[in-house]
């Protein structure tokens, strides 16, 4: 399947997990990647209620789609996780690691098991993620793989030095990847929102206020970051940054 067209955003045939799929951007890409014909495993570790709706929601439309309960940042789960998702879909060769958590920290207040737990959830568990499903690429010669990071890689940030450190890792980790894969036809980016409008940020509209564009960013357009990225052969080792023009790299 190598050098297959997707700029139209023809996923079929491709079997995605999306981590951290059950609300607010995640929920967004498992639809945007079942809506371009993905069949689509949508991870949760509690909301089970939320991840069952987005899947009701695609197999409504007619796709194919599964919830998945695991706690990402284990081995054992993501390892148990990925064969359910073989068994009942095929072997995944898009991975997207959503999942993820904003422990809001000064830094008088950050604790070292805040900043442990930021970093499993955030960052190991993408690099388990990861390499739970690079097998199955390597066997198809074609894998698509994008973390999806924060504008906090490269700046303050509101949350706390800890979420900086593992969304800069993560782009670290997308690098690394990227470097080593390329040649197996397996691309690996990073799409770094920030100030995105979701039930996290419910109530802070007041931040749009500091987004030249004048508006805070929807769940839908980082979705749509993350399509494009799917579509193209070409980008690897990348960052696409969302972020209203408040930054430029």
């Amino acid at each position: 399947m190598t050098g297959q067209d997707l700029r139209g955003q023809n996923l079929r045939g491709h079997v995605a997990l999306v981590t951290g799929g059950s609300r607010g951007i995640g929920a967004a890409i498992a639809v945007a990647l079942a809506e371009a014909g993905a069949a689509v495993a949508v991870n949760y570790r509690e909301r089970a209620e939320d991840a069952n709706a987005v899947v009701s929601g695609i197999t409504a439309k007619g796709g194919r789609a599964i919830a998945v309960a695991a706690d990402v940042s284990q081995s054992a789960a993501v390892t148990k996780m990925v064969e359910q998702i073989t068994a009942a879909l095929g072997p995944v060769d898009i991975l997207v690691n959503n999942a993820g958590i904003a422990i809001v920290r000064g830094i008088d207040e950050l604790s070292e098991a805040d900043f442990d737990r930021t970093v499993m959830v955030n960052l190991k568990s993408a690099f388990l993620c990861t390499q739970a499903v690079i097998p199955a690429m390597r066997v198809r010669k074609w894998g698509r793989i994008v973390n999806i990071t924060s504008g906090a890689a490269r700046g303050a940030g509101a949350i706390g030095p800890h979420y900086n450190a593992s969304k800069a890792g993560m782009e670290g980790l997308t690098r690394g990847y990227a470097a080593r894969l390329v040649k197996e036809g397996i691309t690996v980016n990073a799409v770094a929102p920030s100030l995105i409008e979701t039930d996290m940020m419910r109530g802070r509209t007041d931040l749009a206020r500091n987004i030249p564009l004048g508006r805070m960013g929807q769940a839908a357009e980082v979705a749509q970051a993350v399509t494009m990225v799917l579509g193209n052969d070409y980008i690897t080792g990348q960052t696409i940054v969302l972020n209203g023009g408040m930054s430029f790299i």
